[in-house]
């Protein structure tokens, strides 16, 4: 029997009312993906496209207006879903008067934990987050970078099996963006499901497994990262110490001299940056091309 995902969509649907007199919004057109337990999977995709509100039907925050989400095989919209998810939005509020270690324990006892277990718990996150020095330190005092790594330890104090991060870099200078990378890696190596949202292609590049590309509520692409970003119509070739005559005939003359080493062959890979702008000017060509026939 195979394992429940930790979180699959089916045809998700999310509609919004408009303002008076004015039509709705459809912030997500039956959008479906699932994702396995132990994966980071990204979900990319413009400003406006529909990532977060995806990301918000899966946590229960709104109501699907058709379709369904779930996670590990609970249906999103019970309570009891939740119970082993932590969460970080894009912009989540502290208490700025409180340290590092209050506002950590602050969220353990909303979770139900107490006593030495929890004060363990708070000095293993402080830790976790590189922030174990900065504990007795007031939150006013912290930068973008430090409270989104506060962010990550209020998410994972509970021990959670899926994490779900709603861009987690978001205004985070390139030091602090690198320590959550390597947050993120780490949550992969004890097996923690992560699903993330995040503008910062590369870095969706560096630690995904799999992703979405979202555009205008439509999954336009989904599947294997390194797949997505291999040039199949191209072949790649590398050679190591080859003299410069052995590249005009780079087959013909591999085969028959022993002058380089062919150390290996296969499809080379674009970036996902590349790729994201492929995937959007197409589903964008398509749907003006659809409203032009309409119209």
């Amino acid at each position: 029997m195979s394992e429940v995902p930790a979180v699959q969509v089916n045809r998700l649907v999310k509609d919004f009312k408009g303002s008076f007199r004015g039509g709705g919004i459809r912030a997500v057109d039956e959008v479906s993906l699932s994702i396995a337990s132990g994966e980071v999977y990204g979900l990319i995709g413009p400003n406006g496209s529909g990532k977060s509100t995806t990301m918000k039907a899966v946590l229960g925050l709104v109501r699907p207006t058709a379709g369904s989400c779930a996670i590990f095989g609970r249906d999103s919209s019970k309570v009891d879903s939740r119970m082993e998810v932590g969460f970080l939005p894009e912009n989540p509020y502290f208490y700025k008067h409180l340290s590092a270690a209050e506002t950590v324990s602050f969220y353990g006892k909303l979770c139900g934990m107490r006593g030495a277990v929890l004060k363990a718990r708070v000095d293993e996150m402080l830790e976790l987050v590189g922030l174990e020095e900065a504990r007795h330190r007031r939150l006013r005092g912290f930068s973008k970078g430090m409270l989104q790594r506060i962010g990550l330890a209020q998410a994972l104090v509970q021990d959670p099996r899926l994490v779900v991060l709603d861009e987690p870099t978001a205004g985070v200078d390139p030091m602090g963006s690198r320590k959550i990378r390597d947050l993120i890696l780490d949550l992969k190596g004890r097996g923690i499901t992560v699903f993330l949202c995040s503008h910062l292609l590369e870095q969706v590049q560096e630690i995904c497994d799999r992703v979405g590309i979202i555009h205008r509520g439509k999954m336009v692409n989904e599947g294997n990262l390194e797949e997505l970003t291999s040039m199949h119509d191209r072949t790649e070739i590398i050679l190591q110490d080859a003299p410069p005559e052995l590249l005009e005939q780079i087959r013909k003359l591999v085969d028959q001299s022993n002058k380089g080493e062919l150390v290996s062959e296969g499809h080379p890979r674009s970036s996902l940056e590349s790729l994201f702008l492929k995937e959007t000017i197409e589903a964008e060509s398509k749907q003006k091309a659809v409203s032009t026939k309409q119209s």
